[in-house]
């Protein structure tokens, strides 16, 4: 089921792909003159420059399009990114309006790298199923909302995901009262999902495998969803484990509520940006990987600017107080000292959104640092 696609597959390349589209000139101008064998020597030749002069105009076009997104940002002032708007701990305004979450830090993060200041970025709150629309249309920049990796994603859509920033899988939660010890317990239930995810795909696929039966109430908005769980109009939610323990943490009686120990897929969470603009998806990349290479490194927040004066290499590097890093991204050469100096770490930014002292009480797990027993690493800021 392809339901999240927007547009096909080669239209939507010839969009994005300037090469691609010189070729399909090209090709259409082949076909025209092997059709026609009766066109004088002249004419042809006259079409053929023609034909040729078009297909140099469209490649030279996307000699501008490596950079045109960091371009606009900065035309404009701010980076306009997709968020949740929903999810606590992720994506989601607090009381006073301000934007909270591991994901909106993500884009905080991405401002800090291009303006050296954080909060030079407007959040637009999107459901599943528009999130990718508004990539591919332009609406927005840089998609930081709890948006899987896949690869129909990643190959038929036009676009690309930067580094995980969260690495999930998916998970069902369920009333205590219902007194479930796991997943093959719920043959016969109503699963409350959200549309056009790849949960809506996995939870078919796994009733289906274990000879199960389920009523799915497809509800797409986030708020909405949680709201029917708690009214009673499904047994169980489905969604990635980390959506599961948000929800939870903003029931009317979170202890009456418990995640099922079954994780039933991989869900590797990361930013989005469209297809063929190389510098923007390195830019957003190595933001996030910034603050995980700051935590490996020891850099936070709080010790940043005496790190300036570190003897290490490799600091001296990561700060930019060695230049060429900021250079070869088209950045200020302070590029990760203002991501952390203002967002901070990828261990502090998870611990103050969901970790252990937030009502998400999330632990490190596979997003640990590599050396920690996780699947966080970066490569040489060199």
């Amino acid at each position: 089921m392809k339901r999240y696609t927007a547009l096909s597959t080669w239209n939507l390349r010839l969009f994005i792909d300037p090469t691609l589209l010189g070729m399909a000139v090209f090709l259409r101008g082949l076909h025209i003159f092997t059709d026609n064998d009766q066109l004088k020597k002249e004419e042809t030749k006259m079409k053929l420059m023609k034909l040729l002069l078009i297909i140099t105009i469209v490649l030279l076009s996307g000699v501008g399009f490596a950079g045109q997104t960091v371009d606009n940002v900065k035309a404009k002032g701010f980076v306009q990114a997709g968020a949740n708007g929903d999810l606590f701990g992720f994506g989601k305004p607090d009381e006073k309006g301000i934007w909270r979450g591991l994901d909106v830090d993500t884009g905080r993060a991405i401002a800090a790298a291009v303006f050296g200041d954080a909060s030079k970025i407007k959040f637009i709150p999107l459901t599943a199923v528009q999130r990718f629309t508004a990539l591919q249309s332009g609406e927005i920049d840089v998609l930081c909302r709890n948006a899987t990796q896949t690869l129909g994603r990643d190959s038929e859509l036009g676009l690309d995901f930067a580094q995980v920033n969260y690495y999930d899988g998916q998970g069902f939660l369920v009333p205590k009262k219902m007194k479930l010890k796991n997943a093959k317990q719920l043959d016969g239930a109503t699963v409350c999902v959200l549309p056009g995810t790849t949960t809506e795909l996995n939870v078919a696929d796994y009733f289906r495998v274990n000879k199960m039966k389920m009523k799915p109430v497809v509800i797409e908005n986030n708020a909405e969803l949680a709201k029917a769980f708690f009214a009673g109009r499904c047994d169980v939610l489905t969604s990635d484990a980390s959506q599961l323990a948000g929800i939870r943490a903003v029931a009317p009686k979170p202890d009456d509520y418990v995640i099922l120990p079954d994780i039933i897929s991989k869900e590797p969470l990361a930013p989005a940006v469209r297809h063929g603009d190389n510098q923007w998806k390195d830019i957003v990349n190595y933001s996030v990987l910034a603050m995980i290479e700051a935590e490996e490194l020891g850099i936070t927040s709080k010790n940043v600017d005496e790190m300036l004066k570190s003897a290490n290499p490799a600091v001296q590097r990561f700060l930019g107080v060695a230049p060429g890093n900021g250079k070869a991204l088209g950045l200020n050469e302070k590029w990760a000292y203002n991501i952390i100096k203002q967002v901070g770490n990828y261990g502090e930014v998870f611990e103050r959104n969901v970790g252990k002292n937030t009502p998400l009480k999330l632990e490190r797990g596979l997003n640990a640092l590599w050396k920690n027993g996780g699947l966080m690493y970066s490569p040489p800021f060199r």
